[in-house]
């Protein structure tokens, strides 16, 4: 067994799980960690892929019973009926641009470089909508308080945010969070609503994605695999509590702050002039 490769799961693992759902992109970061370790070839690619299926189990997981309540209630109740429809209405824009553009977005933009400047526009849009959050006055404006109460127009507009993910270093998290403000949602509203509509869009993703790569996969990779979806699994479940409870106390812009530095150190590291 290579304790290295061992290793080089864990950490791959811990970054995947703590960076899915914070506004500061999971994929840029794997993609940038994975480079610094040596671990960026072909076969790391799916175990990139293989891992976030750990990160979304945590959220099944998280809210188990809503989901399982929803799924009940599917057939009869307009409550239910609602939400999942507000889900799919979200989880379309991407998934069409997903299927259309994929082979070009893996062959052009997945680098460190786009990582980084995606990074740095990232955290001045932050800033730019916590700016714009209250009026001039400092008077927050009304918002849409639950995801329940969240409107068809505001789902839409959500996964069209959602959507500008594809690049990486934007952050699916990011768009939807920012988008489900710019749309009228409370900060909680619209982190809540992140988590449910990732669930669609990257088991969408991360199936497509395997099949097209399964064949990459050898019978030694399964134990780094094994190690890296645990240690996401875990990671993730911690990482989403702890983001419920900083936005409820907290704006996001330690997040533009972090994505700004941290986007600047990458583009000094990897640039190649």
């Amino acid at each position: 067994m290579d304790l290295l490769l061992l290793l080089k799961a864990l950490i791959l693992g811990l970054v995947e799980g703590a960076t899915e759902f914070l506004p500061v992109s999971s994929t840029g970061h794997l993609i940038i960690v994975g480079d610094l370790i040596g671990f960026n070839d072909e076969n790391s690619k799916v175990f990139k892929i293989v891992i976030q299926l750990g990160a979304i189990l945590a959220i099944c997981w998280e809210y188990r019973a809503r989901l399982g309540n929803v799924a009940n209630r599917l057939g009869s109740d307009l409550g239910a009926q609602r939400f999942a429809l507000h889900v799919a209405l979200a989880f379309l824009p991407a998934a069409l641009l997903g299927l259309a553009f994929h082979d070009l977005i893996k062959a052009y933009l997945f680098s460190p470089v786009t990582v980084a400047v995606a990074l740095i526009l990232g955290g001045l849009v932050i800033l730019a909508v916590e700016r714009s959050a209250a009026n001039p006055q400092g008077v927050i404006r009304m918002r849409t308080a639950s995801v329940e109460h969240m409107s068809a127009k505001q789902a839409l507009q959500i996964g069209c945010f959602q959507a500008l993910s594809l690049v990486p270093g934007v952050s699916r998290a990011g768009a939807t969070i920012l988008g489900g403000m710019a749309s009228g949602l409370s900060r909680q509203a619209a982190t809540e609503f992140s988590f449910f509509v990732a669930i669609p869009i990257m088991c969408a993703a991360t199936g497509y994605d395997l099949l097209k790569s399964w064949h990459l996969l050898a019978a030694e990779d399964f134990a780094a695999i094994a190690v890296g979806f645990i240690t996401a699994f875990l990671a993730a479940l911690v990482a989403v509590k702890t983001l419920l409870r900083y936005v409820a106390q907290h704006d996001f812009r330690v997040f533009a702050w972090y994505r700004i530095v941290f986007g600047l150190l990458v583009l000094a590291y990897f640039w190649e002039f």
